[in-house]
């Protein structure tokens, strides 16, 4: 077994092995809670919820760090007098965690709020003045680019082709480039958002909040840090100036997720196809959004159409009908390890379409051995599929679980029952019958899909 991963900041696949064996750490960006959740933060939370369900299935444990950046210059900005900053986080962090646990993305082992760490960062200010990297200046503290030969690495860039850093006002910057540690407090922010300081009251600024959080919880060197490609520069770089310039050895692995478009361009509100989560979720089935946004690449770019949902959709059916089926004749499945093909597949950064491949082959093989009456390589088929299914985290979702309740086991021995008569009046060309029973499914609210595996069906709706 050898796990391979692509890292960004080598530009190439490495061989992963945890720092700690049996326990591995990840510290992954969490969302800037300032408004609602889009298909963006989905795709990128469940890329690394896939990751984390295989690193786990590999090497017994992950420990993973998701923050909240509840603190910051966007979400001041959008609050109100009838809602307060801390208010106004709170509530996007609800939604986000909702948007979340709807498409079966596991919790973090630890969440921490940006401001529930704010002595961990004024320590690691600190550290960095001490040793030469970091300077105040009327009220704020700036990183000093040019005193670390090492920024830019990440993203590999020259410092003099670098754009100026904007998250501050540039008052007292010695170098344009230079990025604030520290916000002074300005007039008119309410006194909730600004704390004390040996440099004065104010603020954290967004880089150094994630520096703080993942050293807390992880420790000065851990094994994988993530996030969306969106976030390489400057955030993720700033990270790893700050952290290092410190003395942290920090992230073994640098992972990024490819971004999103929609129906082949960019979101963007201009456009009108800008795409909360909520309505994604509103308009399509959970286990449908789960298995379109994890079907591409994680590293590839994603384009969300409705006609790859309704891919996924009837992906998703072929998967859902073949265990509807077996269940029937079986009844509870054999345990069974993971397929070998699939393992590979996922074991070479992580490469969810390839193991998607393979876990539709195993359901083409047992749709055969079902139609076929051998339950020995029925059996297997459907282990496997229950075992590849369970890693994807399809079965906490809805629609894929190996067992359901009563009205569903009754609902799916009448389906069945009436597409083997359909079936056996299309062999014996029986027209009027199969038209018959395919209009009465069309009646009820349920699709039918005819393939080469068999016909598949699921709800509209």
């Amino acid at each position: 077994m050898t796990v391979r991963l692509y890292d960004s900041r080598a530009q190439a696949l490495r061989d992963f092995v945890p720092l700690v064996p049996g326990n591995v750490s990840m510290y992954v960006c969490g969302p800037t809670v300032q408004s609602g959740p889009h298909i963006g933060h989905l795709r990128g939370a469940l890329a690394f919820d896939l990751l984390r369900r295989w690193l786990a299935h590999r090497f017994g444990q992950v420990t993973l760090v998701r923050n909240v950046t509840d603190i910051d210059d966007k979400v001041l900005e959008k609050a109100t007098p009838e809602e307060p900053w801390w208010a106004l986080a709170y509530r996007i962090e609800q939604e986000f965690t909702a948007a979340y646990a709807a498409i079966g993305i596991l919790p973090p082992t630890y969440e921490p709020r940006a401001t529930a760490s704010v002595p961990q960062m004024q320590e690691l200010i600190a550290r960095l003045i001490e040793r030469g990297h970091a300077y105040a200046a009327e009220g704020d503290v700036y990183f000093d680019v040019r005193s670390w030969a090492e920024y830019g690495t990440l993203t590999r860039q020259s410092l003099d082709a670098m754009e100026p850093a904007t998250d501050t006002d540039p008052r007292g910057k010695r170098d344009p480039r230079d990025f604030a540690l520290w916000k002074g407090a300005k007039e008119g922010e309410p006194s909730s958002a600004i704390w004390d300081s040996p440099w004065g009251r104010g603020r954290p600024g967004w880089h150094i909040e994630c520096s703080a959080m993942s050293r807390r919880y992880l420790g000065a060197e851990f094994d994988i840090h993530g996030g969306g490609l969106d976030l390489r520069f400057p955030h993720h770089e700033n990270e790893l100036a700050q952290s290092t310039a410190a003395g942290d050895a920090f992230a073994r692995f640098w992972m990024h997720n490819g971004l999103v478009t929609v129906e082949g361009q960019k979101m963007s509100k201009s456009l009108g196809n800008f795409t909360l989560a909520a309505d994604l979720l509103a308009a399509r089935p959970a286990p449908v959004v789960r298995y379109a946004l994890a079907a591409a690449h994680y590293r590839s770019s994603l384009d969300v159409s409705e006609g790859g949902l309704d891919e996924a959709a009837a992906a998703l059916g072929r998967i859902t009908g073949f265990l509807s089926r077996a269940r029937r004749v079986l009844g509870e499945p054999d345990d069974a390890d993971i397929p070998e093909a699939f393992a590979a597949a996922m074991d070479d950064d992580l490469g969810v379409p390839q193991a998607l491949a393979v876990l539709h082959e195993t359901v083409r093989a047992g749709n055969t051995a079902l139609d076929a009456g051998d339950d020995d390589a029925l059996r297997a088929a459907h282990a496997d599929v229950i075992a590849m299914v369970r890693v994807l985290g399809l079965d906490e979702v809805g629609g894929t679980q190996e067992t359901g309740t009563a009205t569903e086991s009754a609902l799916s021995a009448l389906v069945e029952e009436l597409i083997s008569q359909r079936a056996e009046a299309r062999a014996s060309k029986d027209w009027a019958t199969a038209d018959r029973i395919r209009d009465l499914f069309a009646t009820a609210g349920v699709a039918l899909e005819d393939n080469a595996d068999g016909t598949v069906w699921r709800i509209n709706g």
